[in-house]
């Protein structure tokens, strides 16, 4: 395996530092292309876009209006699962994931009704991760560490 190539589990903890918003459990999802987090608020301005991260009864919530400039993000076409096209705006931001910190694309997305209020998709994973979908939790990247110890012994 090359060596920095991280295993990672179907779920990971995830950080976004300039979000201020930590420890968020997200779903790793090969089957996706892209990206997404939880928006619950977006406003196209004239010189930007401010939204809004995670909804008011997420415990991630902080109710901070977030500003992207002109430039700084784009509209994206998203295929779901079922088939339907969504646009949707797509943002690059920094995220830690298994202690890497990668500036990653995420569509914003309304995730209020999904179990995970993120998805970690293809893209992002790519030449990065492996996934192990038997390894569970987000406390898995500790356990790896020590496995992979072990195995270069």
């Amino acid at each position: 395996m090359k060596p920095n190539i991280h295993i990672i589990g179907g779920e990971e903890k995830v950080s976004f530092p300039t979000l201020d918003i930590n420890e968020v459990i997200a779903k790793v999802d090969t089957g996706a292309d892209t990206s997404s987090i939880w928006c619950s608020q977006v406003k196209r301005l004239e010189n930007g876009l401010e939204c809004i991260f995670f909804g008011s009864d997420s415990q991630h919530f902080t109710g901070k209006t977030i500003f992207f400039k002109n430039g700084d993000f784009k509209v994206s076409r998203v295929h779901n699962s079922f088939g339907h096209n969504q646009r949707r705006y797509k943002v690059k931001i920094p995220v830690i994931i298994s202690g890497r910190r990668i500036l990653a694309s995420f569509t914003l997305s309304d995730r209020s009704k999904k179990t995970y209020s993120v998805l970690i998709g293809r893209r992002l994973l790519a030449k990065k991760f492996l996934v192990d979908v038997t390894l569970a939790g987000a406390k898995i990247s500790k356990k790896l560490q020590k496995k992979e110890r072990v195995l270069e012994q």
